[in-house]
């Protein structure tokens, strides 16, 4: 398996965009009435560390961080319904898959997200889940469900930020 490690001027980046996240509500809908999720089991998965290198300076970083305090599952359970704008995958995270910082958690947590929900495999639904994953979790850490779209545009990493991770239209 392979990792990769954030450079510092992507933690920066992140650390702004969740600030932004926070001050605006994050598509917080206040009207949700998602049940919530079950407790999560601990199992572990086991992977092999690599070293990387910084790319600014070339010089190796510091292992990639696993996080065996948070181990997988991260995902409990997938709920397709349907909206007024068609249909949306509920994603429902473990308490792990909202705790943890393992650096391939969104990777490790989508592929099971695609267990549960092979048809959800696309660019704009992952781009969405990841979006989710990075920043709505760490701005709204509670929201029972992260509700992802296969009918919302692919967009830039930008775009997706600034739409909260919900392009093309208003979180459902």
């Amino acid at each position: 398996m392979r990792t990769f490690r954030t450079t510092r001027a992507e933690a920066v980046l992140s650390l702004m965009v969740a600030l932004v996240f926070a001050l605006t509500g994050c598509g917080a809908d206040s009207t949700s009435s998602a049940p919530t999720s079950g407790a999560a089991s601990s199992v572990s998965e086991s992977g092999a560390e690599s070293s990387v290198s910084d790319a600014a300076s070339g010089a190796p970083s510091a292992s990639p961080v696993l996080d065996p305090a948070h181990p997988p599952p991260y995902v409990d359970h997938v709920t397709w319904v349907s909206t007024a704008v068609g249909p949306s995958l509920q994603i429902y995270p473990t308490p792990n898959g909202r705790a943890s910082i393992a650096d391939d958690g969104a990777q490790v947590a989508w592929r099971e997200v695609l267990a549960l929900a092979p048809d959800a495999d696309t660019p704009g639904m992952n781009a969405q889940f990841v979006c989710h994953w990075k920043f709505a979790r760490a701005v709204d850490p509670n929201k029972p469900s992260w509700n992802i779209e296969p009918q919302r545009p692919v967009v830039d990493d930008s775009t997706m930020i600034a739409t909260r991770c919900n392009p093309g239209a208003p979180e459902e």
